[in-house]
C-alpha cells in the first residue's frame, strides 16, 4: 500500500490510497461493518480515506432478508416484512431477499426464529420487525433516523403494538385471499392454524366483510384525523411509525383486490404517497389496485 499526495488546481492537497485487493481484505477482515472500517481509518488520521473504506466495508458485509411469499416468490406479503423493507430503504441499505414460506421453518431455525422477517447483517441475525428496526437505528446511526430520537422511538413502540392488533382486524377481510396465494403444502398449514385462531372456517371469517368494512374505516379515524393535518404520521416526512401502519395496507394490497379504503380518504392519499416512496418500491411490487 502507498499514499500519493496530489495538489489540485485550487491549491488543495489531497490523498490517494493505492492498495491491493488482498491488502484491503486483510486489513478489514477483523471488522464487521463499514462503520468500523471508517473508525479504524480515522484513528490513522488519514483524511478522506475513511468514507471510502466505509463503502468498501459495507460491500463486504452480506445483508440478507428472509421474507414471506406464497406461490409467487416475487409477491412479498407479510405486513412485518414490509415494515422491514421500508426501514431498510429509509436507511439506504440494500439486502438480498430470500423467499420463505410458512412450512419452511427449518430454513430459519438456526437464527432462533420460526417467523419472518429475519435479517442477516454479516454474521449477525436479527428476528422480528421491531427488533430489526431498533438494530438498524442503533447500528447505523450515521444513516437517516427511523425514529428521530428516543421520544420518537417510544411513540413508534405504541404504534407497533397498535399495528399488531390491527393485523388481526385486517386478516378478517383478506384471510381467504392469502390462502389462495399459497402453495398447496402451505395452504394446509395456513387453513388449520388460522381456523383454530378464528374459531371458524376461513370462508365464514370473510363472509360478512362487505357489511363490516365501514366499521373498519371508522376504526381508522385517529389516523385519518392526523393525516388531515400532516402528510405523514412522522410529520412532514415518513418515519418508522408510517412504515408500521403502511405494512398492514401493503399486505392487503399485495394479496387481495378487496377495497379497504375509499379513494377520497386521507388514509388512501397517505398510502399513495408511501407507495411512491423510495422510487416507487412498494408500488412496483406485484399487487392489486385496491
Amino acid at each position: 500500500m502507498r499514499f500519493i499526495i496530489h495538489q489540485n488546481a485550487m491549491g488543495f492537497f489531497h490523498y490517494r490510497l493505492h492498495a491491493t485487493n488482498e491488502f484491503c481484505l486483510n486489513l478489514l477482515a477483523p471488522l464487521t461493518s463499514g462503520r468500523e472500517a471508517a473508525r479504524f481509518m480515522q484513528t490513522l488520521l488519514i483524511p478522506g480515506v475513511a468514507s471510502a473504506f466505509s463503502a468498501l466495508g459495507d460491500a463486504m458485509v452480506a445483508r440478507k432478508l428472509f421474507e414471506l411469499v406464497g406461490s409467487d416468490p416475487q409477491r412479498v406479503f407479510s405486513p412485518y416484512c414490509w415494515r422491514t423493507r421500508m426501514a431498510l430503504a429509509h436507511k439506504g441499505l440494500k439486502a438480498e431477499t430470500i423467499p420463505w414460506r410458512f412450512t419452511e421453518k427449518d430454513a430459519i431455525k438456526s437464527h432462533n426464529s420460526d417467523k419472518v422477517p429475519v435479517f442477516l447483517d454479516g454474521e449477525r441475525a436479527v428476528a422480528d420487525s421491531w427488533e430489526i428496526a431498533n438494530y438498524l437505528e442503533d447500528t447505523y446511526p450515521d444513516r437517516p433516523s427511523l425514529f428521530g430520537g428516543e421520544g420518537g422511538r417510544a411513540m413508534a413502540r405504541m404504534l407497533n403494538s397498535w399495528g399488531d392488533v390491527m393485523v388481526g382486524h385486517l386478516a378478517s377481510f383478506i384471510v381467504t385471499d392469502v390462502h389462495e396465494r399459497l402453495l398447496p403444502k402451505d395452504q394446509a398449514y395456513f387453513r388449520t392454524s388460522r381456523e383454530a385462531r378464528f374459531g371458524k372456517s376461513l370462508e365464514d371469517v370473510v363472509a360478512d366483510r362487505d357489511a363490516r368494512v365501514d366499521a373498519f374505516r371508522r376504526y381508522l379515524d385517529p389516523l385519518r384525523l392526523t393525516l388531515r393535518k400532516q402528510p405523514f404520521i412522522g410529520g412532514t416526512s415518513p418515519n418508522y411509525g408510517d412504515y408500521i401502519v403502511f405494512g398492514q395496507f401493503q399486505w392487503a394490497r399485495v394479496v387481495s383486490s378487496f377495497q379497504l379504503l375509499k379513494e377520497d380518504d386521507p388514509v388512501y392519499a397517505w398510502r399513495e404517497r408511501l407507495l411512491d416512496a423510495f422510487d416507487g418500491m412498494a408500488r412496483k411490487s406485484p399487487s392489486y389496485a385496491a
